[in-house]
């Protein structure tokens, strides 16, 4: 993947994970029974998915990430 596609998807996970996470801070509504989407788990998705794309950048501009011994 090049540089313009990888930092696109790590700014969509980013956003991603932070409209998440707001949603799932939110309070519960009792009248309107519980919620059918589970945002806390959705909001760790966005943020491993942006982790693993800013390594994925780091790589792309020359940097070692990794184990050192390979």
């Amino acid at each position: 993947m090049d540089l313009p596609t990888t930092l696109a998807i790590a700014v969509a996970a980013l956003l991603f994970a932070v409209f998440c996470g707001w949603r799932g801070a939110r309070p519960i509504n009792v009248l309107k029974g519980p919620r059918m989407m589970p945002w806390r788990p959705l909001m760790v998705i966005g943020a491993v998915v942006a982790l693993l794309m800013a390594a994925h950048v780091l790589n792309l501009l020359g940097m070692k990430t990794g184990d050192p011994r390979y």
